[in-house]
């Protein structure tokens, strides 16, 4: 099979193609994210630069279907994984249905979990994570830079 060849791609995985851009984040958590697309179009990449309590948040996610080795296909949710400065390791669950985002720490109906609402430009993000027993935050993400070619 030619590397060219345009593969059909994943509409559920598709469309986090609205988080891709470089997003000022402001609330519990202050500083910089920006999504990418690695090439294929399977997973989607994230860059984080935060601090949030007064410590350096800094690493990069990877967001896509897992597909271990000899599996068939992919798997059913859109997992990620987080790998951060300080050696750690965080899994999520993506889900996006209409304008709401819901992002869940370590597996789908996690009492940990980041919900938030796309507003009608698409270029705000506000919402907040909410942790058990206390501690969530509210987090606004505004979109200050667009990949070249996007509109």
């Amino acid at each position: 099979m030619s590397e060219n060849v345009e593969r059909p791609r994943d509409p559920e995985l598709a469309a986090l193609d609205r988080l891709v851009g470089t997003w000022k984040v402001t609330g519990g958590a202050e500083g910089t994210v920006t999504y990418r697309w690695m090439e294929g179009g399977y997973f989607l990449i994230q860059e984080v630069d935060l601090t949030q309590y007064g410590e350096r948040i800094k690493g990069i996610e990877v967001i896509g279907r897992e597909r271990p080795f000899g599996a068939e296909g992919p798997g059913e949710d859109l997992k990620s994984r987080y790998y951060g400065h300080q050696g750690d390791t965080l899994d999520y669950v993506y889900e996006l249905g209409g304008d709401v985002l819901t992002i869940w720490g370590g597996k789908k109906g996690s009492p940990a979990y980041m919900r938030a609402s796309f507003d009608s430009t698409g270029d705000v993000l506000s919402g907040a994570w909410v942790y058990p027993g206390g501690g969530g935050y509210e987090s606004v993400s505004t979109r200050v830079e667009r990949p070249q070619g996007d509109h």
